[in-house]
């Protein structure tokens, strides 16, 4: 049971390929800032996207015929229940007509694996989109009517992670209770009450701010960035009000935002270098991300009132042993057991998502 494995990210493009359990390839194309540029939007790129993809795989020697399926993330949908569906022209229309929560690269790979698993003839899937919504009623309630806080979390990560934790705290997963933390260019920060995330933070809206996020901000500054201008005495931009449009502080926010706005870089190892040769803004910035982190972690432990079986940290900045160890520091009176599983595993979790479904060991489900 071969499966091919797609991962679309902001910059850079994951393919892998699963043999049963064994990882037996992972590989990441990266995009430049520079080749991304000549797209206007993200769907654009899903030629671009899916030939480098088809072309690495030539390179590797790869029958692509031997494929059993094609997993891949399902993007920022509407809101879904956890679980592994199957990719159906509903998807793909509700993707290219622009009825998803929001705009992100991750919607190109149920495009892109629809199209390969046709031509072979056999099934695509997505496997816990960042769309998936547990949220109890309560967590949803904002401060203001006009806006409701969504449920859009790292869910493919933290679902895999909390089987992970169940397993080895040798219980089922409804009987768990878990704070996990995904800590990747976006933090994602859940409470899963008997294994159902029942809060969370939304990495493009609130929480910490992040290698590429700028997190919660304080809001009347925000606005009035919003509506600044360069000249008081006349409207510099119609679209915007002011010196900045309405797609420039969304940038600002999601991808030139937290690490990257401070200090140039969202590269945690060059940051940590520089902090060894004394860097004292980095340092400071360095600090403050993990203490924020630290406070969205207590936060979430209220949800749960304080009735917590294990906090578990993954993503790519729990390869950092010193922000790792940073961070319990503050968090481990909170509970005695932190479990770590180092590194992106969203990976795994699309391909043992589609090979549950194949062997049978859970139903596949059915957008509508």
């Amino acid at each position: 049971m071969k499966i091919l494995v797609i991962n679309p990210g902001g910059g850079s493009t994951k393919i892998g390929i699963w043999e049963n359990q064994n990882k037996i390839l992972e590989q990441t194309i990266n995009h430049s800032p520079k080749e991304l540029a000549k797209f206007s939007s993200i769907l654009e790129q899903y030629k671009f996207r899916r030939d480098m993809i088809l072309h690495r795989l030539a390179n590797y020697d790869f029958k692509i015929t031997k494929f059993s399926a094609i997993a891949t993330r399902g993007g920022p949908l509407k809101p879904l229940r956890s679980g592994t569906y199957q990719i159906t022209k509903k998807v793909i229309d509700d993707i290219k007509n622009g009825y998803v929560q929001t705009q992100h690269p991750s919607l190109l790979g149920p495009l892109i694996a629809k199209e390969i698993g046709d031509s072979l003839k056999v099934p695509a899937f997505f496997v816990d989109p960042e769309s998936v919504d547990e949220f109890e009623d309560i967590a949803r309630i904002s401060g203001l009517p006009e806006i409701k806080r969504r449920a859009l979390a790292h869910a493919a990560s933290i679902k895999i992670v909390v089987r992970k934790g169940a397993k080895q705290l040798k219980k089922p997963i409804n009987k768990c209770n878990f704070l996990v933390v995904h800590l990747g260019t976006g933090i994602s920060i859940a409470a899963l009450k008997n294994g159902r995330m029942i809060d969370s933070t939304n990495a493009n809206e609130d929480g910490p701010f992040a290698p590429q996020r700028s997190g919660s901000l304080p809001l009347p500054p925000l606005v009035e960035m919003c509506f600044s201008r360069i000249d008081p005495s006349r409207v510099e931009r119609p679209d915007s009000g002011g010196r900045y449009t309405k797609n420039q502080i969304i940038d600002k926010i999601q991808r030139k935002g937290g690490l990257v706005a401070y200090l140039g870089t969202d590269n945690l190892k060059e940051i940590e270098k520089r902090i060894k040769r004394g860097d004292k803004k980095a340092q400071l910035i360095y600090e403050a991300m993990i203490y924020q982190i630290a406070k969205e972690i207590g936060a979430y432990a209220v949800v749960l009132k304080g009735k917590i079986d294990a906090i578990i940290m993954t993503g790519g900045m729990t390869l950092s042993n010193k922000l790792v160890n940073k961070l319990k520091n503050y968090i481990k009176f909170l509970c005695p057991k932190i479990f770590v599983f180092p590194g992106e595993v969203e990976m795994e979790a699309l391909a043992l998502g589609a090979q549950r479904v194949l062997r049978g060991e859970e139903k596949e489900k059915i957008y509508a």
